[in-house]
């Protein structure tokens, strides 16, 4: 028994060596068990003491001014948040009004007051409406943008709970019905692009076809109408002997196997009259010449053929002058004032005259249509120059030359709309037939 006690002190003796002696003993029959918890849970699992601060603890005063700082810092912070949005919000409002501004006029309208501004914004369309569908596009995306940005700003800056519920969802509302605008808007302009595409197909056929008409109707009234009292009243003054005072009748001579040429011509040049008409084709510049040169009489010219005229007419007077010419034999008749004064035959016979020439009054042609020379010249005036696709009868020519009858000719007719002069000559109303004849 002695033994047994002893070996228990010896036992109790050595574990007071191996760990301190507690501060206060557990009750008899316990024991501690360790087990790791969270630090966030350390609070509601077994209470620590209170950890004294250096100073001592806070009165409920500072920490409630401390608080209340806090809360001032906060509400701060979401006022310029709801600021910056309410900005945002009006300046959607705005472009909004605009584009709803914009619905209630009619397309053509709208078009006609944006043309011609300088800037491509929502409240001024550009000319071509593919711009104005790429534009909306680019700011349909931006609002987008935008609106995602607000809403990171929201999450990053504000509480779900600091943010009112109405504001939110207003915003969120008008950025829809705004997407939804817009999306309308982009439907419409498609719509009047492709109206606006065939309205301006038709609008230029119905303006090529007003425009035609007046063509054709200023037309008319160049054949019906002249500066002077009758389109054939008219003379042709060349006072001056040089190399670019001419006249130049429009129209051109079809083949021909025969032909009269008469006209008035009154001069007084001197040394001879020079080249009242010459008619040139490529490769014939000589294809009909009359022309009076220097001391030579009055010479035609058919294909560079010449036969010698017995006309006189450099006395300062009026005259009228008919020559003709068939192929046949290259038969010619020369008439001053009426009368048959010459006539002849072998000049270029079988020879038709070549179409598509150019008739020029008062110049003698080296090339088709130029290459004057100025001592060839006529220097006067002429009028009622006409040419016909046969030979006149000799009584025919009479009552031409003696005012009995006006016979305008078949293939060039003397009308005012049908000579250009150049250079310096001059169209001006001629005297009548009668006084014509007086002069002689």
């Amino acid at each position: 028994m002695l033994l047994v006690a002893a070996g228990l002190l010896l036992a109790v003796a050595a574990g007071g060596r191996g760990s301190p002696a507690p501060e206060q003993e557990s009750p008899p029959g316990s024991r501690f068990v360790c087990t790791s918890l969270p630090l966030d849970a350390a609070g509601s699992g077994c209470p620590l003491p209170p950890v004294p601060m250096q100073g001592g603890a806070l009165p409920p005063e500072e920490e409630l001014k401390a608080t209340v700082l806090q809360l001032r810092e906060t509400v701060l912070q979401q006022k310029e948040t709801i600021g910056s949005q309410r900005e945002a919000i009006r300046e959607l409002t705005g472009k909004l009004s605009r584009c709803e501004g914009a619905d209630g006029k009619s397309a053509a309208g709208a078009w006609k007051n944006e043309v011609g501004k300088g800037k491509d914004t929502m409240g001024d369309l550009p000319r071509d409406p593919a711009l104005v569908i790429e534009q909306l596009s680019r700011t349909m995306q931006t609002l987008k943008d935008r609106l995602e940005s607000l809403e990171h700003q929201l999450r990053a800056n504000v509480s779900y709970a600091a943010l009112p519920s109405d504001l939110r969802e207003m915003l969120q509302r008008r950025l829809g019905d705004l997407e939804r605008q817009l999306l309308s808007k982009v439907a419409e302009l498609e719509d009047e692009k492709s109206l606006l595409h065939n309205e301006t197909s038709a609008h230029r056929q119905k303006t090529e076809t007003a425009l035609n008409a007046l063509l054709e109707r200023v037309s008319e009234l160049e054949k019906g109408n002249s500066a002077f009292k009758a389109p054939d009243e008219f003379k042709v003054s060349l006072p001056l002997r040089t190399n670019y005072l001419y006249g130049k009748v429009k129209k051109t001579l079809p083949e021909l196997y025969a032909f009269t040429v008469c006209l008035w011509l009154r001069s007084s040049a001197s040394p001879g009259i020079g080249t009242p008409f010459s008619y040139a084709v490529p490769g014939q510049a000589n294809e009909i010449v009359l022309i009076e040169w220097g001391n030579n009489p009055i010479e035609l010219l058919i294909n560079d053929k010449v036969a010698q005229l017995p006309l006189f007419i450099s006395d300062g007077k009026w005259h009228h002058i008919c020559i003709t010419w068939t192929t046949r034999d290259g038969m010619w008749e020369a008439f001053q004032d009426g009368e048959k004064l010459g006539t002849g035959e072998n000049l270029a016979p079988w020879h038709p005259i070549k179409p598509g020439g150019v008739l020029i009054l008062g110049q003698e042609q080296d090339t088709v249509g130029g290459r004057f020379d100025a001592t060839q010249a006529f220097v006067g005036e002429m009028s009622q120059f006409n040419i016909w696709d046969r030979v006149l009868r000799a009584e025919d020519i009479m009552n031409i030359a003696n005012c009995s009858i006006n016979m305008p000719g078949n293939i060039i007719p003397w009308v005012d709309n049908n000579v250009d002069v150049f250079g310096g000559a001059t169209k001006w109303p001629v005297e009548t037939c009668e006084e014509r004849l007086l002069d002689l």
